[in-house]
This record gives C-alpha cells, structure tokens and sequence, in this order.
C-alpha cells in the first residue's frame, strides 16, 4: 500500500544555536524535534492522510476512546549518524511486523509495514539535523505510536484510529552513564498473564508495571524483575527489557516467548550475534531460586538486561525477599560487554553487517 506523504515543514523551527544547546546533554526523552508523521484511519477510508507536520500538541475529545479503554500501542527504534555523514535506521522492518503484531492483538487495523518505514523515514528527513553526530554517544530515539481516536463511551474497537511519529535527540539512557544495575524480584506483581497482552507492546503493559518499579526503586534498586503468572518461579522480564544469563561454560539463556514476554528486537538482535559467534544458545525457563543458587555457586557469571533504550546493561545485584545476592563481581562481565559492544558497532556502521540489519536513508 503507497500513500502520497504531504510535506508541511515547520514555519518556527529551533534555531541551529538553540538546537545545539539542547543536543549538548540530552538525556533520554525530554528532548524533542520539530515535526512529527501523522497517518490517520477511518472504516470508511482506511488510512489516508499521510503527511509531516510541525510537532503540536493533540486536540482531543475528552470522550476519544483511548482515554477510556487504551486501545494504544507503540514502538521504539533509532536513527543513527555513521562515519560518512549517512543516516540509518536499525531494523525498521522488524519494529513494523511488531506493531503489526501489536495491533493485531488489541484489535486495531493493522498499517501496512512499508508505510510504517516510510514515515519513519520521512520524519528523519525532515528533522535530520537533529541525529547526533558521528562518535558522539547519541542517537535519534523514534517512537511511533497508534491510538483510538473515535468519539464514542461505548466498549468496543474504535472505528477511527491515528498513527503518529515523534522523535526525540537522546544521549545515555542511564543517568550516570554505563554501569551494573541492581533488580528487585517483585513477590507479589506480575507483568502479564497465558492469553494476556505481555507479547504486545502496548501502554497498559507499562501501566502494569509502574507500581513494582516504585517499590524497586524504594528498596534501592534501579530496574524490577517480573515472575511468571501462575507458579510465581520463573525469572520473564524488567519492567521494560529483556533478561540474559551467562553461565561459567560460556553459554548463555535467555527466558523463552511464550507469549507472556515482549519479543524483543535487541533481545533477537543478540542472540544472532551470539549464535553467529558459536556460542551456545539457550531459550528456556530459568527459576528465581537457581539464579541466586547459581550465583553463589559460581555457575552464573553474568546477567544482564536489553532493550532498544539502554541497549545492553549488566546486571550486578538482585535483591529479593530472602535477601540480596551478587553475580560475579558484580560489574559488567566480558559476554555482557562483547556482545553489546558488537550490537552498537553494527547500529553505528562500525562493523560488518552480515544481516543487512542497517536501514540506510538515502
């Protein structure tokens, strides 16, 4: 499906000075760019109306459906500078099929995956001024999102919905820069449920997460660690990335998608790196209580966790109702380090890219 993009640049840009001021210290998602994609759908026409537009604030009814019954989903990627001045994109395709995925479940139409690149690519345009530059530990963030936009109290799907894209100039997403974080194992909250929304990415899944990431936070921990539904034994996810585990016979595991875990892009991303490196390879169940046995054992060396964001973060500490345990020294670890220097050498063009995972603008 091709629809003509109608371009309407923003008549008050950020000055290049101010700009510049702004892109100094980002940090992550306060910074925003000019414009924004906008492609709206209707039963009545489908999606239509695609076009770039100067970023503003929405005007909504305050009866629109996603403010009742969060019919919403988004996604995140980013746009990086290379070497050469070049702009790309890493793995667009794969972050469309997972909106489609998304979409999908929460019963919203689906937008055709090359429209989903094409305006992702057509706000980089508009706004690539603001890709940091090449060596600078930086990068676009990108977030497309979809929400029910009908006017109607009544439950059922929307019958009018609006995709959009923002971006936003981010730096580090760790206040502090790269170091071991520290999990708390929530006992008592769950992320999702067999036969929820845990493979979508959706807001309510967030939403869902918010009080166990408080209570990790007042426990002096920075990330929380979400349980299974049913037993309360199996390690799933963070609160927004995924987990990894590297034992002391040089392979790794990570917990399977099983349709409770969001199936993330970095998360298959390293698992092909790792896979492409020989190492052993493991999607399966990892209980709560082998991880602090394997830890005091010596047979766990590393954990850490992924995810578009923070990219790769060791894991040194987890903290839960019987205590607090170490793994390794409790610093980022050789595997943990390798396999997420490899990633960022290939996002940034640095590297041979042998699954042609760079999407690069013209």
């Amino acid at each position: 499906m091709a629809l003509p993009f109608r371009i309407e640049p923003h008549d008050q840009p950020i000055p290049a000075a101010e700009r510049a001021v702004r892109m100094a210290d980002p940090g992550f998602g306060r910074v925003f760019t000019d414009h924004m994609a906008v492609i709206r759908w209707s039963e009545a026409e489908g999606w239509h109306d695609a076009h770039i537009a100067a970023r503003a604030p929405l005007v909504m009814d305050p009866a629109s459906s996603v403010l009742h019954y969060a019919q919403e989903i988004f996604e995140g990627l980013k746009a990086y500078r290379l070497a050469d001045g070049s702009t790309a994109l890493f793995r667009p395709e794969a972050n469309a099929r997972r909106f489609r995925d998304s979409a999908r479940r929460l019963a919203m139409p689906e937008l055709p995956e090359a429209l989903f690149v094409e305006a992702i690519e057509r706000l980089v345009e508009a706004d690539r001024d603001w890709v940091p530059a090449p060596g600078v530990d930086g990068s676009l963030y990108l977030r497309p999102f979809q929400i029910a936009s009908e006017v109607f109290l009544g439950v059922k799907p929307s019958t009018e919905y609006l995709f959009m894209v923002i971006a936003s100039t981010v730096g580090a997403y760790w206040k502090g820069g790269v170091r071991a974080i520290s999990t708390w194992v929530s006992p008592d909250h769950t992320r999702a449920a067999p036969g929820g929304t845990g493979a979508a990415k959706c807001g309510g899944n967030y939403a869902a997460s918010l009080l166990a990431q408080k209570e990790a936070i007042a426990q002096g921990c920075d990330q929380v660690v979400f349980l299974d539904a049913v037993e309360r034994r199996w390690v799933e996810e963070l609160g927004g990335m995924n987990i990894f585990f590297v034992f002391d016979d040089g392979s790794i595991a990570t917990p399977p998608l099983t349709g409770t875990i969001l199936p993330g892009i970095t998360r298959d991303s390293l698992l092909t790196i790792a896979r492409d490196r020989g190492m052993t390879v493991r999607e399966e169940r990892y209980a709560v209580d082998a991880w602090r046995a394997d830890a005091a054992s010596g047979r766990l060396v590393e954990a850490f966790a992924c995810g578009t964001a923070a990219v790769v973060t060791a894991i040194g500490q987890v903290v839960d109702a019987a205590g607090r345990f170490t793994i390794g020294d409790g610093q980022a670890g050789p595997v943990t380090t390798a396999l997420g220097d490899a990633l960022v050498a290939i996002q940034r063009g640095a590297a041979n890219d042998p699954h042609r995972w760079l999407h690069r603008l013209a």
